[in-house]
């Protein structure tokens, strides 16, 4: 297959999976996320039912994926953007809190429908896991192939952290606040509770980072 035959094919798979989740948002906002089966997604959308489970495994992840979309494309071009001379760590946390707390991914709309559903909410979390591939590519930029396991590990770190933190602020009953109508409040702030779980990581980032260095500098 030809480089322009692959590079169509993966635009028009980025188009099916846009068109999904921008099918999946209209709908859950204007029939409630509960009353959204995968085959009116698919029929929105203008594609198989089978297709759809080519893309996302339930109407939640598509739903969240609305709101979360090329989030961890992002965080790894912000990283990759970051001047070498600062900290590997100091970057990672600055990218994750920058993309995190964007004012667009935090919509009222969307922050509403996310935390009224326990299962939207969970979702949410759980799409926390998509910044790992992504983010191995930034981190092991930073620290040469020779050390992609290495970046492997720090970014599945990172991404843990991060759903750590996601989940105290919406998951967690004991983090949040619940109001009638069974919405829970996000609780504490987000850019904090990041940062806090972030750091406990910050060691083996700098540890990973000068053992990097001396061949990054041959």
């Amino acid at each position: 297959m030809t480089a322009g035959r692959t590079g169509l094919r993966e635009q028009k798979k980025q188009a099916t999976r846009q068109a999904l989740r921008e099918a999946a948002w209209r709908l859950a906002l204007e029939r409630g996320p509960d009353n959204v089966r995968v085959d009116d997604i698919a029929e929105a959308a203008g594609v198989s039912p089978r297709t759809y489970n080519n893309y996302y495994s339930s109407r939640e992840q598509a739903i969240v994926a609305a709101v979360t979309a090329e989030r961890e494309s992002r965080v790894a071009a912000a990283i990759a953007a970051r001047p070498d001379d600062v900290r590997l760590a100091d970057a990672v946390a600055d990218a994750i809190v920058e993309q995190y707390t964007d004012p667009g991914a935090q919509d009222g709309d969307a922050l509403l429908l996310i935390t009224t559903s326990p299962a939207l909410r969970e979702a949410f979390v759980d799409a926390a896991a998509a910044i790992e591939h992504p983010l191995t590519d930034a981190i092991a930029g930073r620290l040469g192939d020779a050390h992609r396991d290495t970046a492997r590990v720090l970014a599945a770190s990172v991404a843990a952290a991060v759903r750590v933190a996601l989940d105290r602020w919406v998951g967690s009953p004991a983090a949040a606040s619940s109001v009638a109508g069974g919405l829970v409040v996000p609780s504490g702030s987000l850019p904090g509770l990041l940062r806090a779980a972030l750091a406990p990581l910050a060691p083996a980032l700098d540890a990973a980072e000068r053992r990097a260095a001396p061949a990054r500098h041959d």
